[in-house]
């Protein structure tokens, strides 16, 4: 079968090699159909509509080859970018007192993200993953794509000129290595752990000078309702999101399977989605989203199982309390037993400066910080110091886990994949498949610690903050606190699959970054271990609105993957039909049609009140009074909003009726009014008008609306009133995939990349789905060879190493 298949698409590129573009830099000059005969690696590459790259490759190694190429060809600078990051450089080539850019972790400067990952270098964390055999390293095939990747990265280099502005000619784009993919890995699936204390890991300092009194300003331990507050802003941050939604097949037309995915994510940098296809000949055939950098798909399909990812209520890692020799603030004890701290000296190479040293003190829990936020401090004193242990910042396996997706044959193939590579950092997994099954799981590496744990070993801070937050703070001075292992555990101190929130085919499951509990509101998930989150609490407003918008549509049945872009696009505000009408009748009711702004002074607010009232509650780019409900709604406060509040028993419709006798909503409607006069917009204005991305000089609508709001098609965008609005998207619905399958062997796929799919602003395909999304239009994703071969813009790429 393998043979035969190959020998179809090698022939099918053969025939189509006559007549596709090929770059003369890349052009191979070997007959048609043929690999090329000196021995290098090399793939073939074809391209269809928006860019989007099919690549065909006779094995891992070689399909690494062809995915590091095509990324790279989209997107080199962004990733080239990042390897200076992640190699400890952006000192050297951008200044140590600059501001690092978030992608790879949340560093305020250059050279405290220098100073991380030249310490991961350094200490090669990586390299002793990479040695340690799968599945706690990784398989040999991600060893092998990784090392491809390095190679069609660096081919590309060699072989072709960069156009892309952000880096044409810059020094700091080099070649990598497998370790430089490696490192790429790892710092994903830290980012929420480790990644998230870069600052404090690379600052923290023993405390100088006479020992601290126990009870001075310095020892007293911060205020727990401070650091709880902290835990949920850190952990709840919004520069990740996602929904997706997977169906039974008993509620589709066809009783198969059917999964939206919808995640939400950076626009710009390297956290971005790309799209391909890979396809090994008998061995794998997968299509879908990756994040840079990343050999293997992220978020896809293939011929029988479709997947999507959500950011989890779950908290990837924990604190310990140390108990410190009064002698020395650089040991701890342990059962009465001292154990020095290990100390990293690292040195970063400085632009136009003298190299910079700091020391990291590290402990056999994790690394000691002294914060959790700039406000609130866990201050190291002469008595007691703070440890994080991140499970995740020794994770290698999120490629294996993906790459076991990519091959499965159901949604129970899924689960195995979970089960042997236990890989999946921060998310949950939602998948539906071909046979009419449908999966939640919140599978994913949390630090081991269950509720009799903490009830037993929290400290006094620890006992606020983890029923508050989920964040453990555990006395790290005994031995019996130790998180233990699982038996089906990969890893000690981690959960094993069998603890993990799971529900199997229920008519829909369906996350918005929401706990677990309400994956399916009839058949509620409850049992779990507070660190994955909470039972019988209160829902956001999007999970909210999801549920609602979901369960409705199995209900209705006989769905279809029209239903799913339906539903993508639907553009509805739960908040709006939640409280819009409240609004406008507590708006007409006021005196005199004036309300008082946070300034003192008094709006006239009387035409708000008809615009609201006539607002279609949606964010679509035509939709009126959008904006101003927008602008409104962002300054309410959050925990004063409802009249009527959460009920456990009603928890989707529940609280409701907005409070408009508090003077919070009279102030709010008169700053927003004020704010959208003040920049010259109409309160009745288009939001489109108003929300919108320049790219190359063209202004393109998005539509779209804040979670906060309960949207589901999220946007984040950057407020510039002076600008006209919205005037950039940093954040929002990215990778778009709606999926299900017919009678053929081809799944049904409507795909859509928000930003498309390069950075570049020289590339054609810098803004072209960009333009789909502002009219609401997707890709009909071209998966079989027959689709592929038809398509009008096929352009066949035949890759190789030049040596």
């Amino acid at each position: 079968m393998r043979t035969r298949l190959r020998q179809f698409v090698v022939s099918a590129v053969a025939l189509f090699t006559a007549s596709a573009i090929l770059p003369s830099a890349t052009a191979d000059e070997s007959a048609p159909g043929q690999r090329p005969s000196h021995g290098g690696l090399s793939a073939d590459i074809r391209y269809t509509e928006y860019g989007i790259p099919h690549i065909v490759a006779d094995d891992y190694t070689n399909l690494g080859f062809g995915t590091g190429w095509a990324q790279a060809t989209d997107e080199v600078c962004t990733l080239a970018k990042g390897f200076v990051t992640l190699r400890g450089e952006r000192s050297r080539h951008f200044g140590a007192d600059a501001a690092a850019d978030g992608e790879l972790s949340a560093a305020g400067t250059n050279l405290t993200s220098d100073l991380y990952f030249r310490g991961v270098r350094e200490s090669r964390t990586v390299e002793k993953l990479l040695a340690e055999p799968a599945p706690v390293g990784p398989s040999r095939e991600v060893r092998d794509m990784m090392r491809g990747w390095a190679a069609g990265y660096n081919a590309w280099l060699k072989q072709n000129k960069i156009t892309d502005p952000a880096c044409a000619g810059a020094s700091w784009v080099r070649p990598v290595a497998e370790l430089d993919v490696a490192v790429r890995g790892y710092a994903i699936a830290a980012i929420s752990g480790e990644g998230r204390f870069v600052d404090t890991i690379t600052t923290a300092q023993p405390p100088s000078g006479p020992a601290t009194a126990d009870g001075s300003a310095a020892s007293r331990a911060p205020a727990a309702k401070a650091v709880a507050g902290a835990a949920r802003d850190l952990w709840g941050s919004g520069d990740m999101g996602s929904n997706a939604v997977a169906f039974r097949g008993d509620t589709t037309a066809n009783g198969r399977g059917l999964l939206l995915g919808n995640p939400h994510y950076p626009w710009q940098g390297g956290r971005r989605f790309w799209q391909s296809q890979q396809t090994i000949p008998g061995e794998l055939n997968v299509s879908g989203g990756t994040l840079l950098g990343i050999p293997t798909i992220s978020i896809g399909f293939n011929a029988n199982v479709a997947w999507s990812h959500t950011v989890s209520t779950g908290i990837p890692a924990n604190f310990h309390q140390l108990t410190l020799d009064p002698a020395d603030p650089t040991t701890y004890l342990v059962d009465g037993k001292p154990e020095r701290m290990t100390k990293r000296s690292v040195t970063v190479p400085v632009k136009d400066g003298t190299p910079v040293t700091r020391t990291q003190w590290w402990t056999r829990y994790g690394p000691v910080v002294t914060s959790l936020s700039s406000q609130v401090p866990l201050p190291w004193t002469s008595t007691h110091a703070y440890a994080l242990y991140d499970p995740n910042a020794a994770n290698l396996r999120f490629a294996d886990t993906s790459l076991g997706f990519s091959k499965a044959r159901s949604t129970d193939d899924v689960l195995k994949s979970l089960a042997r590579h236990q890989g999946i950092p921060w998310v949950n997994t939602i998948a539906a498949d071909r046979a009419g099954h449908s999966l939640y799981t919140q599978s994913q590496v949390v630090p081991r610690i269950t509720d009799e744990l903490a009830e037993r070993c929290s400290t006094a801070l620890g006992r606020t903050t983890y029923p508050a937050s989920g964040i453990a703070i555990l006395d790290g001075s005994r031995g019996d606190c130790a998180l233990g292992s699982d038996p089906d555990a990969v890893r000690p101190g981690i959960f094993g699959p069998s603890r993990m929130p799971t529900l199997k085919d229920a008519p829909y499951v369906e996350n918005s970054n929401g706990t677990a509990w309400m994956t399916n509101a009839d058949r509620p998930i409850t049992g779990y271990e507070r660190i994955f989150g909470t039972v019988g609490t209160e829902l956001g407003l999007r999970t909210r609105g999801g549920i609602e918008d979901v369960a409705a549509m199995a209900e209705r049945g006989d769905l279809t993957v029209g239903d799913l872009q339906r539903q993508q696009f639907a553009n509805r505000v739960p908040a709006g039909d939640l409280a819009a009408e409240d609004v406008a009748r507590a708006c007409a009711a006021l005196p005199g049609g004036t309300a008082t702004g946070s300034d003192g002074k008094a709006v006239d607010v009387s035409q708000a009140c008809g615009v609201i009232k006539a607002w279609d509650r949606t964010v679509d780019t035509g939709s009126r009074g959008a904006l101003l409900f927008d602008r409104f709604w962002r300054k309410l406060p959050a925990d004063r909003l409802w009249k009527v509040r959460f009920s456990a028993a009603d928890p989707v419709r529940t609280p409701n009726t907005l409070n408009t006798d508090a003077p919070e909503f009279a102030k709010a409607l008169a700053d927003a009014v004020a704010e959208l006069r003040a920049a010259g917009i109409p309160l009745d204005a288009k939001l489109g008008a108003h929300q919108f991305v320049v790219r190359n000089g063209e202004r393109i609508t998005v539509p779209g609306g804040s979670g906060r709001a309960g949207v589901w098609n999220v946007l984040e965008p950057t407020w510039n009133a002076a600008g006209g609005g919205y005037t950039e998207v940093p954040f929002g619905s990215s990778h778009l995939q709606a999926v299900g399958w017919d009678g053929s062997r081809c799944p049904v796929a409507r795909t859509l990349l928000t930003y498309s799919q390069s950075s570049n602003p020289n590339s054609p395909h810098y803004s072209d789905q960009t333009r789909l999304f502002s009219g609401e239009r997707w890709v009909t994703s071209r998966f079989c060879e027959k689709d592929i071969l038809s398509s009008p813009k096929l352009r066949v790429v035949r890759v190789s190493e030049q040596r």
